[in-house]
């Protein structure tokens, strides 16, 4: 079905092997070790490319062989481990947007906001970032011009590789980007971090922000131009939109108080890169459902700036797109519609989502995308599948309607980051101030949206909806109807102010059933307990023991 280079490679992992990051990743027991050298590798232009499809790999798999056998990290059930599926977890169970009935571990913190420094799920994003640092770290150690130059690299395969290690400093900043929106203050390396020797030492969230700026910004020059890259690999495009979204987020990321966004505003670098990428060759898909169908890298691939990509025979894992599909399936609802051969009965979503779209469940607005037969729209218990819709959004279907080409493992692709968001950051920066942005644009960007939504032009809004006083409050609200489950929602609240605030709650928000408010400190994860008593640089986020 399809062709795809992001794949494990056993060529490259003996990255993984090859060093000790000595705090984030101590207590990850990496193995095997592997009998190729760094030498050997790293002077054959073909496995260099080999070890930047790992990394690119590290998104989507959780080890070294599929689906399980030999994780990436240790301490915790390796289908877990999977980035996209801790990411995703983090980003969607603690907020309005989804509650999952699986009582594993202290996994129900997440539902209620009640986490702790020893909690499983948070140690297992927190080491699964780090992996992901540390893998980019050795690449771009190894791919120096001086290293090229020594082992006789040259011509196209020097560009190549030069081409490589941007994308490799990309994946990096796009870890460190997740760190400083989850955790603030962190361990910090790059390459030129000694090895094994010095606990790494902590940067603050405001100064990391600035590093990832930076990096983004060096390697524009190296980074493939909009859509001349191989699809599931970056482009500028990319580091475009994740500049925009740290600009975004400029108020909280350097905010002098905890849970605060009293930080710079940035919104005309918002408006000026979110320009760049829609002046660019990117654009809508036709299709809103076909954005999360198992052909999405072909039919979607004009919109998706940078997917997460999945195969069922390639990438085979119990995370990512196989966890997402699979665990959103339960109750009355039957496996085969969504391209699996069975429901894990766990993720449903809370009322508030269904009360954004007019009509709820029945709305005109085709994003509203709600399986209710047999379901209750209020959620009394929280591990019971049927208290709450399911969403239809993803399948392992092709638009057609034609099954992926695994029922376990899906083809559908992750769209990390689409030019929709893009979109609507637009108008959201526009909303808060931003210079050089335009209302007139901004409304025609949310009406493409919505026109795509509706299928005619009966959704439309005018300049008034983005100028009345609660025109921040739409703007929310419209980001949660086109861009719910794709990992945005924790993210999105905090920057709005409502994610611990009492006056807006949602089912087992603080673990009481029809909401309550939370403490500000809930805006961070902690530093998991297993880092901070083995790096004395690092100090516990406020609120956390």
């Amino acid at each position: 079905m399809k062709n795809k280079s992001i794949r494990t490679l056993a060529t490259a992992l003996l990255l993984t092997s090859a060093f000790s990051f000595s705090s984030c990743l101590g207590d990850l027991d990496q193995e095997p070790s592997y009998e190729p050298t760094v030498e050997s590798v790293y002077k054959d232009p073909v496995q260099v490319k080999q070890v930047l499809a790992r990394l690119y790999a590290t998104l989507a798999v959780s080890g070294q062989q599929g689906p399980a056998g030999q994780p990436d990290i240790q301490g915790i059930d390796e289908g877990f481990s999977n980035y996209i599926r801790q990411y995703w977890m983090a980003q969607e169970l603690t907020t309005d947007e989804a509650i999952i009935a699986w009582n594993d571990a202290d996994l129900p913190e997440y539902n209620r906001l009640t986490w702790t420094a020893s909690n499983t799920f948070v140690r297992a994003m927190y080491d699964r970032l780090f992996y992901q640092i540390s893998l980019c770290n050795e690449f771009i150690r190894q791919t120096t011009d001086a290293k090229l130059s020594e082992r006789g690299i040259s011509g196209t395969d020097l560009a190549n590789i030069k081409t490589y290690r941007a994308e490799a400093r990309f994946l990096r900043a796009l870890a460190y980007y997740h760190a400083l929106d989850m955790f603030g203050n962190v361990p910090f390396t790059d390459e030129n971090s000694s090895v094994g020797v010095d606990k790494p030492a902590r940067i603050t969230r405001s100064a990391l922000f600035d590093y990832v700026e930076t990096e983004l910004k060096a390697i524009d020059a190296e980074l493939p131009a909009p859509r001349a890259n191989e699809f599931g690999r970056v482009d500028k495009a990319a580091a475009w939109t994740l500049l925009a979204k740290l600009y975004l987020n400029s108020p909280v990321y350097k905010s002098t108080v905890a849970g605060g966004t009293n930080g710079p505003e940035r919104n005309a670098d918002v408006i000026t890169y979110c320009n760049r990428i829609i002046s660019s060759s990117y654009a809508l898909a036709p299709s809103y459902a076909n954005l999360f169908r198992a052909d999405n890298g072909e039919t979607s691939k004009q919109e998706i700036i940078f997917p997460v990509r999945f195969d069922g025979v390639n990438t085979k894992t119990f995370g990512g797109m196989t966890f997402i599909i699979h665990a959103a399936v339960g109750g009355s609802m039957s496996a085969a519609d969504y391209g699996i051969d069975g429901g894990w009965g766990g993720t449903r979503t809370k009322k508030n989502l269904v009360n954004l779209f007019p009509g709820g469940a029945t709305s005109a607005d085709r994003r509203a995308m709600f399986y209710t037969s047999g379901q209750n729209l209020e959620i009394n218990d929280i591990f019971t599948f049927t208290d709450g819709y399911t969403i239809t959004k993803y399948k392992n279907l092709t638009a057609a309607g034609t099954p992926g080409s695994n029922p376990t493992f899906p083809d559908t692709d992750f769209p990390l980051f689409r030019l929709a968001d893009v979109y609507l950051m637009y108008a959201e920066a526009v909303v808060r101030g931003g210079a050089g942005g335009n209302v007139g644009t901004a409304v025609n960007y949310i009406n493409a949206l919505r026109d795509r939504a509706y299928g005619n032009t009966s959704g439309r809004i005018t300049n008034a909806t983005l100028t009345a006083s609660d025109a921040a409050d739409f703007i929310l609200a419209e980001r949660g109807r086109e861009l719910y489950w794709e990992g945005q929602r924790r993210t999105d609240l905090i920057r709005f102010g409502k994610y611990t605030s009492a006056s807006y709650v949602w089912p087992f928000k603080g673990g009481v059933q029809g909401g309550t408010g939370v403490d500000a400190t809930r805006t961070l994860f902690p530093i998991p307990t297993t880092d901070i008593s083995s790096n004395p640089n690092l100090v516990q986020n406020p609120g956390y023991n």
